[in-house]
């Protein structure tokens, strides 16, 4: 067993603390991973806290993970040691169903996903995530982080990144194509860059006028001020696609009467409290839908994108004697864009 050092929740009410804990050994399609850099994604904090009711703990957050490769099994083929490996939101799934075999391992139809932390793996043992010194894994689900890239900036890419490519990239973001991103922190910087990167008309709404300037700098070609009055009546039916990154409960009926016929809002913020579709939204063939990280293959492919395109992660580095400081300002949307946890500050 791999002895391994990091922070856990041990319920949802108490902090995370320091915890000793152990992986399995590496078998033959195994890697094992001394992490570097870990990203505090806001889904760490409604996990840990039990705001989506399915928590198990103890529970050592974290999906966004870049490290180098310690040790690899004998029939890892991808991977050498030294090299630099990432982990994002998913360490395996059935790899039979319809949905596994096409690439889509989030949408595992038998829903035998094994998420990296949080989860439990095919044996019964609890997944522990990227708070810690070490990770092991099939190499099946290790991904490659193009060296032109920064590691640490490089990290968030592993689920704010592919969180909003894959929705941009199904809906064919594009020339053409008028292209909204609601919200601007960890998640909508990011859809600002692809969609930008992708070539559309990019709109960012906000309702900070201290966004504006950054929105612009990020990508936007257009950023609306959601507290002016008449912003909706403005832009009615004239969007293609709008992205919502947004956590926090909040109103999408305004955002829906933006699109044009056949357009769709997509959603990949997760609040705590339902969203109200108000019928009057979408009977004019507008529509509403959801969409959740990628598979491995198009996670991959995102990646070699970042590093063609030179795009990562706008991040503010912090240590673990700052957790609780980072996931307070994480709430409060205070930071620009993504906190990432660097693990040399990690006290055994």
């Amino acid at each position: 067993m791999i002895a391994t050092n990091g922070y856990a929740a041990q319920s949802a009410t108490t902090p995370l603390a320091p915890f000793a804990y152990e992986h399995r050994d590496p078998g033959p399609n195994d890697i094992l991973i001394d992490i570097q850099f870990c990203g505090i994604c806001h889904s760490d904090i409604h996990q840990a806290r039990n705001e989506w009711g399915n928590a198990i703990y103890p529970m050592v957050p974290g999906h966004e993970i870049v490290g180098v490769v310690r040790s690899v099994g004998e029939a890892v083929k991808k991977f050498k040691v030294g090299e630099i490996a990432a982990v994002g939101c998913m360490v395996d799934s059935c790899r039979t169903c319809e949905s596994c075999k096409a690439g889509e391992e989030q949408y595992c139809d038998k829903q035998a996903t094994v998420f990296t932390y949080n989860s439990k793996d095919k044996n019964g043992n609890l997944t522990f995530g990227g708070y810690g010194e070490h990770i092991v894994l099939d190499e099946a689900f290790a991904l490659t982080v193009p060296k032109n890239l920064d590691p640490a900036a490089a990290a968030p890419l592993l689920c704010a990144g592919i969180t909003t490519y894959s929705p941009l990239k199904h809906w064919k973001a594009g020339p053409g194509k008028k292209i909204g991103i609601i919200g601007l922190g960890g998640l909508g910087h990011m859809a600002l860059k692809f969609s930008h990167a992708f070539g559309a008309h990019t709109v960012q709404f906000t309702t900070s006028t201290s966004k504006i300037e950054d929105a612009k700098k990020l990508g936007a070609d257009e950023v609306i001020l959601t507290t002016e009055e008449g912003w909706a009546a403005k832009h009615a039916a004239s969007f293609d696609f709008i992205l919502d990154c947004v956590s926090a409960p909040h109103d999408v009926n305004p955002y829906l009467s933006l699109l044009k016929r056949d357009g769709t809002l997509c959603t990949v913020g997760v609040p705590e409290t339902p969203l109200s579709i108000q019928a009057f939204s979408v009977i004019a063939r507008r529509h509403f839908t959801g969409s959740m990280i990628g598979g491995i293959k198009e996670t991959q492919e995102m990646l070699d994108f970042c590093g063609e395109h030179n795009i990562v992660s706008d991040i503010e580095m912090t240590s673990f004697d700052k957790l609780d400081e980072a996931w307070t300002r994480v709430i409060k949307s205070d930071v620009k864009y993504r906190f990432v946890l660097d693990l040399k500050t990690l006290v055994e």
